[in-house]
Parts: structure tokens; sequence; C-alpha cells
């Protein structure tokens, strides 16, 4: 009992732990590494309640490279209310997000403020997820699904629900028809830019959309004179 009372108040005199709480918030904003957010953490209930704060401050969060799941991503998600930019793309790890992590993260407070979007290469996912998660993103100006095995209907979902969006990914989207593009292009007015590497498109269908939009870009450039037709 002796022992575990002299390291109570060793714990209570720590530098650290005199901080203000909004300063401890900020240092933990610093963080970076998830893994180091959740080791944090656990060290005690003021910093567990440090890190939530420093969540709740931030405007951006990345788990591109990192490798988290649906519930590892939604916990984090849910305490960052005024997150305005999201990346769950996956690269050589990845994140192993599927349809039922874009269910649980369509109920976060931040999803119907994000501006920015980034799902790019999560293979686990579909339309229905998509459709979901898309549906609460009314704010949206920035959406790239490029690498994934979307279809019209999540195009279709993004067309009704983000009236606000500038730019799309959709690199190597071979599900996508040109209805889907003509749909969006058509409902989507302040568009400035698609990405539509090495989608199943023709000419004619890119000719469309430029018809209804002049000023569209379309990369990569270059992309007109090669496309091929099929």
């Amino acid at each position: 009992m002796k022992r575990k009372g002299v390291e109570e108040v060793d714990d209570q005199e720590r530098p650290i732990d005199r901080l203000p709480f909004d300063l401890l918030a900020h240092i933990f904003a610093l963080l970076t590494c998830f893994k180091d957010l959740a080791q944090t953490s656990c060290v005690s209930r003021k910093w567990r309640q440090g890190v939530k704060e420093s969540l709740a401050r931030r405007e951006r969060l990345s788990f591109s490279g990192w490798k988290v799941d649906d519930d590892s991503t939604t916990r984090l998600v849910l305490h960052a209310y005024r997150l305005k930019e999201l990346d769950i793309s996956r690269s050589n790890w990845g994140c192993q997000i599927t349809d039922r992590g874009l269910y649980q993260l369509s109920t976060a407070k931040c999803i119907s403020n994000l501006s920015s979007l980034s799902l790019w290469g999560t293979t686990g996912i579909t339309d229905t997820g998509v459709v979901q998660l898309i549906s609460r993103a009314n704010s949206l100006q920035h959406l790239n699904i490029g690498g994934t095995f979307i279809t019209d209907t999540s195009l279709f979902a993004i067309a009704g629900s983000c009236p606000h969006l500038k730019t799309i990914v959709l690199w190597g989207c071979r599900h996508v028809t040109e209805n889907g593009l003509l749909t969006l292009v058509n409902k989507c007015r302040k568009l400035e830019s698609i990405n539509a590497w090495g989608m199943r498109i023709t000419v004619d269908c890119f000719i469309g959309l430029l018809t209804i939009s002049p000023a569209l870009q379309i990369e990569p450039k270059g992309i007109l004179p090669n496309i091929a037709v099929f």
C-alpha cells in the first residue's frame, strides 16, 4: 500500500501533469501517428481526455499508410467534430475499410461538414457503403474515389448529394459508364475537374461532357486524343 501511494504522489508531481488541459490537448494534436495516440490515451485519465480533445480540434485526418480497420477508424473520426478533410486512402499497408466502416462513419457528426474525402484504392468498399456515406456528405468539394469498384450507382448518389463538388478522381473506375458521368456533370454544376484515367469511356462521351460544361477539365491532359472507343 505504501509503495502504491508513493507512485501516486510521483504521478501527481510530473511536470507535464501540471500543464493546463488546453495546452496538453494542443501537444497531443501535434501527434501524427495513431499508434502513439492510442498509447498516449492509456497513460492516465487526464491524458485520455486530452487525446479526445485533440481529436475534436483537428480539421484534417489522414489514415493513408496506416493499417487500420473499420472500428479503429470510426473511433477516431467520431471524436473529430471539426473535421474538414478525411483521407482513408489505401497504400502499401493500407486501410482495411469495408462497407461496414462506411456505414459507421456516416453516423459521425463531422461527415456533413467534410469538404474533402479520399477513399482512394479502398477495394473493400462497394456502392452500398459509398451511397450511405455520401448521402450525408453534402458539403463535399473534393472527392477521390479512384481505384475502387464503384459503378454508376455511386455516381448517381454523388450527383444527388454533393451540389458543391469541384473535383472528382475516378482513376481506374472501369465499372462507371457514360450514364453515370453525364448525370454527375449535369447535376454538379460547380464541377471543375474529373480525373478519368483508365476508364472505359468513349471519346463521344467526353465530348458530351464538355458540351454540358465547356470549362470542365478532364484529366490527365491529352486523354481525349488517346482514349479508346469501346
